[in-house]
């Protein structure tokens, strides 16, 4: 897909819908080297922080992208088309730790513009982020006991928070 390149500040998305249709996904490590896991979020956050226009993603220490996001500077987002959900599903119920999940999908890693974490081909939306913070989640500070329900196993979230540093988009993404 041809994207066009914007500011943060000209991305128009509904952030909620973005993240909870299932087709956003994760990548981090590093593309050159060939070292790199995919994940799909359903959780995580787009805005401002720091007067830095900003992506907040939470990762479970059991998942295995967590080691690549923890040692990796960067990380990117992808959002894509419909007629890519199975592929997107596909990367979000089977884990890289366990077989080449790529392999399995129509879906093409590239090479990012400024970050090593890949992008792909068929997304429609592609956001690089420079990590900046990360913190871990304490149970101890949920002021609402029903959080404590999506974390059965006790793997709690580490939050990443990436400077958003090349967003590129489909128009529909692009605001006026």
């Amino acid at each position: 897909m041809t994207l066009q390149t914007i500011t943060p500040a000209d991305l128009l998305v509904k952030p909620y819908d973005l993240i909870k249709r299932q087709t956003f996904v994760l990548a981090s490590g590093s593309f050159a080297e060939g070292r790199f896991n995919t994940m799909v979020i359903g959780w995580g956050f787009l805005g401002s922080m720091w007067n830095k226009p900003c992506a907040i993603v939470p990762v479970r220490p059991t998942r295995y992208t967590f080691d690549f996001i923890d040692q990796a500077p960067d990380f990117t987002l992808c959002a894509f088309p419909e007629a890519y959900k199975e592929d997107v599903l596909y990367l979000g119920t089977h884990s890289g730790r366990d077989e080449d999940k790529l392999s399995r999908t129509r879906l093409t890693p590239q090479a990012s513009q400024v970050v090593s974490a890949p992008s792909f081909a068929e997304a429609e939306l592609v956001i690089e982020c420079k990590k900046i913070y990360w913190v871990d989640l304490d149970p101890s500070r949920f002021l609402d006991p029903t959080i404590k329900r999506n974390y059965l196993a006790n793997d709690y979230h580490r939050m990443y928070y990436g400077e958003m540093l090349v967003v590129r988009a489909e128009p529909k993404f692009i605001g006026a």
